[in-house]
């Protein structure tokens, strides 16, 4: 195993998390069960039960490593954690790129996927930066220019993503409607920085719809409660109804909700969570 190395703190799409190098190979980067957890809204320890539940699946020192047997107790604090959650750990594990998209592949959640992209270019993949400082002035003209064609390339490639994005948000249509929203929803969350932003957008959708429409989405959700349980519907049924289940009942109000949730990700740039 590679000399385990901590970067410090990085911050990619919006989450702060330890930045580790080695283990899985020089220069290579990996990242902690802990921060993973903290990034899909999740506990350690149910990843942890997710990990061992499909332990099989991942290769010992290629796509994981349990540092509770390889990192003795002086170092445990630069890998952020305390003794005491040291000691209430079964394992800490660490994941290579490769564990943590095998990781990807039994969460299956939204974040996964909305995520893994954004690791992938901003953090698995990133490397330090050269020192240039003692390259003869050739070498630094030469390097100028190539910094200069790279910026060229990156302005490039957000427009056509700031293109594509328009596209997809404007796309989405009455077909697949559900989906698409949610879609956009999460990502205007993201650009909102995660956590509480995604119930704040919603409500902030459901009030617009309320006041363009002229309706209340709570009373109709409460009435269409009412008439399941009349109907002999259990009370679990009833209660995993949402107000995106009262729009579907209305082919007026799926139109006001997709048009305003488009207004909302062309406001929020949405585009740009993705740099």
């Amino acid at each position: 195993m590679n000399e385990l190395q901590v970067l410090g703190t990085e911050r990619i799409a919006g989450f702060e998390f330890t930045g580790i190098e080695g283990g899985f190979g020089k220069d290579k980067k990996s990242m902690l069960v802990k921060d993973i957890a903290m990034i899909h809204g999740q506990t350690q320890g149910k990843i942890n039960e997710r990990i061992n539940t499909n332990i099989k699946r991942f290769k010992s020192g290629i796509d994981i490593i349990d540092l509770k047997s390889v990192i003795p107790q002086k170092d445990i604090e630069s890998f952020g954690f305390t003794q005491n959650s040291w000691n209430r750990l079964n394992n800490a594990y660490l994941l290579s790129e490769r564990g943590y998209f095998k990781l990807l592949k039994i969460l299956e959640d939204d974040t996964a996927w909305d995520i893994y992209d954004q690791l992938v270019d901003g953090y698995f993949n990133m490397r330090q930066a050269l020192d240039t400082s003692r390259l003869s002035p050739e070498l630094q003209m030469f390097k100028g220019l190539f910094d200069s064609m790279a910026k060229q390339e990156l302005e490039t490639k957000q427009l056509n993503k700031k293109v594509d994005y328009i596209s997809e948000i404007v796309g989405t249509n009455t077909i697949d409607w559900r989906q698409g929203t949610t879609r956009l929803i999460q990502r205007i969350a993201q650009y909102q920085g995660g956590g509480e932003a995604y119930k704040n957008v919603r409500n902030g959708i459901y009030a617009e719809i309320d006041k363009r429409a002229g309706v209340s989405l709570k009373t109709r959700l409460t009435n269409k409660r009412r008439r399941m349980a009349d109907e002999g519907a259990s009370k679990s049924k009833r209660d995993k109804l949402n107000k995106v289940d009262v729009i579907q009942d209305d082919k007026k109000l799926i139109e006001i909700y997709m048009a305003i949730v488009k207004e909302y990700a062309i406001k929020n740039n949405v585009w740009e969570k993705d740099y």
